[in-house]
């Protein structure tokens, strides 16, 4: 199994990275904030405006250490990264699978059967845990959300098109996100969430849920590219120019499992506030410094918590699930797996 390393996230956002014999150095206003060996590493993430020297960019090149630049709420703005790594061959048949209709549709089958799954048991688990307190309307609405999710994933069996299986997949989000603001219990209304909001996000929930999103891109892209996949070529999300088609096919089924979860146990346990948020003018809505840190935090403790994996039947960090998902990808593009087992959370 592979070991899980750190990933550093610098949120200052005039903080300067630089390199120090073999060491990430990350400055503010020339003070000193901290530093960490190279070796440990497995991705920066920088919220930071200056930037890095070139130095620490060719030594994080050479370690095999991704720098991913992002915007304070927590947009893509760039990747620094050095030669790709992994079999050309692995790649190539990334990319005949990736133009065979029929052999994506099992792929795409497991994607998104696995996120239905997921999102229902986020539903099974609020009702578990909070279903009494939920008012009788609100506990009807996710249990019929539940149950319909459930239906969903079943249905993805019968289906042998990619298309449908898009269709499927949006029907499978708006019921899900259709009860999502019945999962958070905080009753002043800040935290009132009435539907996905994307660039910018407009309300305080989908500031969060994009922050935590970016953070397991960068996990996802860096998992795959790990294992010698091409991230922008995906199966379930077709190619776009700019887009990493196949993160987001392996976001798609750890979404629920760790960033979902995690903003609703954050906002329910009173970790982040409705003053963590920026108002924007034009709109928009972002976490302040202090907040992104705080969230940090529990993301780096969530990827830590361990769980057996349904398919390996081996015990690992939620933070690994990612790279487990990638080789068991690539196995089945080598012909060594029949079929490509979506991670289903349990």
């Amino acid at each position: 199994m592979r070991r899980m390393r750190n990933t550093v996230y610098v949120t200052s956002e005039d903080a300067w990275l630089r390199k120090e014999g073999a060491n990430l150095v990350v400055e503010v206003e020339g003070v000193e904030r901290g530093r960490a060996p190279l070796h440990m590493l497995d991705g920066v993430v920088s919220f930071a405006r200056p930037g890095g020297s070139p130095a620490l960019m060719a030594a994080c090149a050479e370690a095999g250490v991704a720098i991913s630049y992002l915007e304070p709420n927590g947009r893509f703005l760039a990747r620094v990264e050095g030669p790709r790594s992994g079999n050309v061959l692995l790649r190539r048949a990334q990319y005949r699978w990736a133009d065979d209709a029929g052999r994506q549709v099992p792929i795409v089958r497991g994607i998104v059967a696995a996120k239905a799954a997921n999102q229902r048991t986020v539903l099974l688990r609020a009702l578990r845990d909070h279903g009494d307190a939920m008012v009788p309307e609100a506990r009807l609405a996710v249990s019929a959300a539940e149950a319909r999710l459930g239906h969903i994933a079943r249905r993805t069996l019968a289906m042998d098109t990619v298309e449908t299986l898009r269709g499927l997949e949006g029907e499978a989000a708006a019921t899900y996100f259709a009860v999502f603001d019945h999962l958070i219990r905080i009753g002043d209304g800040a935290f009132r969430f009435t539907g996905r909001s994307r660039r910018p996000p407009l309300d305080r929930v989908n500031a969060l849920l994009s922050f935590l999103y970016a953070m397991l891109g960068h996990d996802c892209r860096s998992a795959l590219e790990a294992h010698g996949l091409d991230p922008q070529v995906g199966f379930l999300h077709a190619d776009r120019p700019g887009r990493a088609g196949l993160a987001l096919d392996l976001m798609e089924e750890l979404r629920p499992v760790l960033a979902d979860r995690l903003a609703l146990s954050l906002i329910n346990r009173g970790q982040v506030r409705p003053d963590d948020f920026i108002m924007e003018e034009a709109g928009g809505v972002r976490l302040t410094d202090a907040a992104r840190k705080t969230i940090l935090v529990a993301w780096q403790e969530r990827k830590r918590q361990e769980l057996r994996h349904p398919f390996l039947g081996e015990t690992a960090p939620l933070g690994l699930i990612a790279h487990v998902q990638a080789q068991l990808l690539s196995r089945h593009l080598r012909g060594e797996l029949d079929g490509y087992p979506g991670f289903i959370w349990k």
